[in-house]
């Protein structure tokens, strides 16, 4: 600063050492300091009217602050946290995994950390007779034992499990690849991950390779059971069905 009596320049500095949204913006510790020499009326002056000034532009710092890292975040849910549902769903005679409850707890506006998930499954079928268990309206009905939406076309919908499992169709390559938006019903609301299906012909086999990206953290093992268990084990009984009646 300069003082105009003088003209004389002084430097010096200004430290904040516990800055924090955790702390109130007035009882956030200011240390002035200045280089040798005179000027002890800019450093005073600083100490007093100063530090009102500074604790006005550190209000507006954290506010901007706030403002952009909340940007694209996750929006809450209407629930209330902790809020469970009443009643016990069953599906096929055995309680409803988590990741397939429609209950849904209040998630503030804050980034969630997410995983991928990688599985590989092999079955006892022609990967085009597999790709159209997954495409077709009446095979989804069968294996998940619930009315669904299936619209098999790229921006499509996709509802199971009583709509506890929902999302759209972002790429269909027949026989080959199935790309969704998809996503659980007790995830934070409008949070999606992306599920690749790639299907390796093998002959009279197939390999399902499965990637998942974007699952929340606290949602891994539940997604995982979701596909292992209500996915391909159903799956694989559905098939067995069909070369049963075959036979």
């Amino acid at each position: 600063g300069t003082v105009k009596e003088s003209g004389e320049k002084h430097k010096g500095s200004v430290e904040i050492p516990n800055l924090s949204e955790e702390n109130e913006v007035d009882d956030t510790e200011i240390n002035v300091s200045k280089k040798k020499g005179e000027g002890d009326v800019l450093k005073d002056l600083m100490r007093t009217e100063g530090t009102t000034k500074v604790r006005e532009a550190l209000r507006d710092y954290l506010k901007a602050l706030k403002t952009e890292f909340t940007l694209g975040m996750i929006l809450p849910t209407k629930a209330a946290v902790g809020q469970e549902l009443a009643a016990e769903r069953t599906l096929s005679g055995n309680t409803v995994p988590d990741c397939l409850s429609p209950q849904s707890l209040d998630r503030v506006g804050v980034k969630i950390p997410t995983v991928k998930i990688l599985m590989r499954e092999i079955f006892n079928s022609p990967a085009d007779e597999l790709y159209s268990i997954f495409t077709t309206k009446e095979l989804v009905q069968k294996f998940s034992k619930c009315p669904a939406v299936i619209e098999a076309e790229k921006g499509g919908k996709l509802q199971m499990f009583d709509g506890c499992v929902s999302g759209e169709y972002a790429e269909l390559v027949p026989g080959q690849r199935i790309v969704l938006k998809w996503r659980c019903g007790n995830w934070p609301d409008e949070h999606y991950a992306t599920v690749a299906l790639n299907f390796k012909d093998m002959a009279a086999q197939t390999e399902l390779q499965l990637e998942c990206k974007g699952v929340p953290v606290s949602n891994e093992d539940s997604t995982r059971q979701c596909w292992k268990k209500q996915y391909f084990e159903e799956i694989r009984i559905l098939l067995q069905q069909s070369k049963d009646n075959m036979e």
